[in-house]
């Protein structure tokens, strides 16, 4: 089919896409490729941002509107399945219609919505703001990596794909930098304003500067609306479950189990139905290949381990009594690190040892979750700078490389797959934090009570120092409570809350003592995987794609 792009404009055949969908990739003027790297960035930091900052904030945002602790932790839950979905029907759209066209329109009822909500304010308003917030992330993701590649020469795109999947990790530090400025400039709907004034932003710079067109077909067929119909339930029941299981308690609230069968009886049919296709969305085949099984796991793990991040060392620091203000510069320091673990994944990347890095990041959020594991009731954000400036640092040299070599094997079975390796990538991440926050949160709660019990065992007022304590705690209360019986049973209540605070604090260690036990077999893993590929010589996809391509350029050149 003859497209519309080939049509208005005359490309040179080097330029053309490697994929339907994709854009020409004309010689640019250097200021071009200047101003592709700043909506590359923006547009980066805009798909993170809004989630980061409402997640950062979350817990004023649930006082101001008025929101039960369940309700509010269905707003990041929503972003989640929203972004997950919309990546389904993303590269198809784009094959089909443009990218361009869909994410100018996403941004626009983005902003409308968020506009709207900044008036009518609820649960169902906040939870639809962050479905269109996920949604338009999926399309702003893509645009930050296409535009950083249009910024760069043809030998260095895989760099281009490199920092335009690293961008949008920034968001998180980010966000909880500006959190407290937000606070301090108004209530919770400065941080709406924000997220208006970034997709306003966006569309501005979209529209002043398009990236160049794509060719098109039409790609879409009938049974995808099933797929779609299926899946998209099925992702949203198991992020319900992710999300909220650990709050309601996984065996308390029936509804968790009967979302649990749900999302495995629809996303297990929605497989059935794309394994039987003939042109399927999901490649099912492709997917059970030992290779992406081992790659998707890799990344799955790296991605749990990280999630550290945003559950540990912030619920460590909220339970000795520091709030987001006083997370400022610990979180300036994790994104100067974030941003030299990205450069160092740049610089050092070698195509024929892509999982090197990794490998690194491995070890750097082992050492990081061993440093936290010693923590006490006198730990403090500065405490936290060289273990979480470490843990962001492996963050940002993994995702990368990771993305890299998916890319590489995708194309090396065709691009045909691309929509697969898509979908798996980000269900490896976005999902992969829920579960790792899921995961952790619920054993960080289990060790909780133990600790709780043991220490309680111990307190018995027949022993000295508790009878001392008690009484010293009974006497600070004496310019408030007059009674001698209430100041007796307030001072027991006092020493039970020390003492629900230091259990607390031994089952934050345990959780670090356990994701660095985790990294370090993650680690042996990727070495064991690693020593796989030197025994039998396998080269990296990324030279199997690179020596396909030179032998294509000449077998081209032979022929013309």
């Amino acid at each position: 089919m003859s497209s519309r792009a080939e049509q208005d404009y005359e490309f040179k055949p080097h330029e053309r896409p490697m994929m339907l969908g994709s854009p020409f990739s004309p010689d640019h003027p250097l200021a071009r490729r200047w101003a592709y790297v700043f909506i590359s960035i923006l547009c980066g930091l805009t798909g993170g941002l809004g989630n980061a900052l409402i997640t950062a904030n979350l817990a004023y945002v649930q006082g101001s509107l008025g929101l039960y602790s369940d309700e509010a932790a269905w707003l990041p839950a929503a972003y989640v399945a929203a972004n997950v979905c919309a990546n389904l029907v993303l590269v198809k759209t784009r094959q089909q219609y443009g990218l361009q066209p869909f994410v100018r329109w996403m941004l626009v009822a983005y902003a409308l919505m968020t506009l709207g909500h900044l008036f009518v304010h609820g649960f169902w308003t906040a939870v639809l703001i962050r479905l269109a917030s996920g949604i338009a992330a999926s399309g702003l993701t893509t645009m930050c990596l296409l535009a950083f590649m249009q910024a760069l020469p043809p030998p260095k795109r895989l760099v281009g794909v490199m920092l335009g999947i690293s961008i949008p990790q920034l968001a998180i530090p980010i966000a909880r930098v500006l959190a407290p400025s937000m606070l301090e400039w108004g209530d919770w709907r400065m941080t709406y304003y924000f997220e208006l004034g970034l997709a306003l932003a966006c569309l501005a710079a979209l529209m002043i500067l398009p990236l160049p067109p794509s060719e098109r077909d039409k790609v879409f067929e009938r049974t995808d609306l099933l797929t779609v119909a299926l899946f998209f339930p099925g992702i949203a029941c198991l992020c319900a479950v992710l999300g909220l299981g650990r709050i309601v308690w996984w065996t308390d609230t029936p509804w968790i189990a009967y979302a649990t069968i749900a999302a495995i009886v629809l996303i297990a049919a929605a497989l059935v139905i794309e394994h039987y296709r003939a042109n399927p969305l999901l490649h099912t085949r492709w997917l059970a290949r030992r290779e992406i099984v081992r790659l998707a796991l890799v990344a799955s793990a790296v991605r749990i381990l990280v999630s550290e991040q945003t559950f540990g060392s912030i619920g460590l620091l909220q339970t000795v009594g520091m709030g987001i203000d006083q997370f400022r510069m610990l979180y300036l320091v994790v994104l100067i690190a974030s941003i030299a673990g990205m450069a160092v994944a740049v610089l050092t990347f070698n195509p024929a040892i892509p999982g090197r890095a990794i490998r690194i990041a491995c070890v750097c959020i082992a050492v990081g979750a061993f440093i936290d594991a010693g923590a006490t009731n006198l730990t403090r954000p500065e405490n936290f700078y060289i273990s979480q400036g470490l843990i962001g640092f492996g963050a940002l040299l993994f995702v990368g490389p990771a993305m890299v070599i998916g890319i590489s094997r995708t194309l090396l079975s065709g691009p045909q797959h691309f929509i697969t390796w898509v979908i798996l990538f980000n269900i490896t991440q976005n999902i992969g934090g829920q579960f790792g926050a899921a995961f952790f949160g619920t054993f960080q709660t289990i060790r909780e009570k133990f600790h709780s019990h043991e220490l309680v065992q111990q307190i018995v007022l027949t022993d000295p120092l508790v009878a001392q304590r008690v009484a010293g705690t009974t006497r600070s209360m004496g310019g408030v409570i007059a009674d001698p019986t209430l100041r007796g049973a307030e001072g027991t209540v006092l020493l039970g809350q020390q003492v629900a605070r230091e259990a607390n604090i031994l089952a934050y260690n345990d959780v670090f003592m356990l994701i660095g036990v985790l990294a370090c077999l993650a680690f042996i893993w990727g070495l064991l995987i690693q020593f796989r590929i030197w025994r039998f010589r396998e080269p990296s996809p990324i030279v199997q794609l690179a020596e396909r391509q030179a032998a294509a350029a000449k077998q081209q050149m032979g022929a013309q």
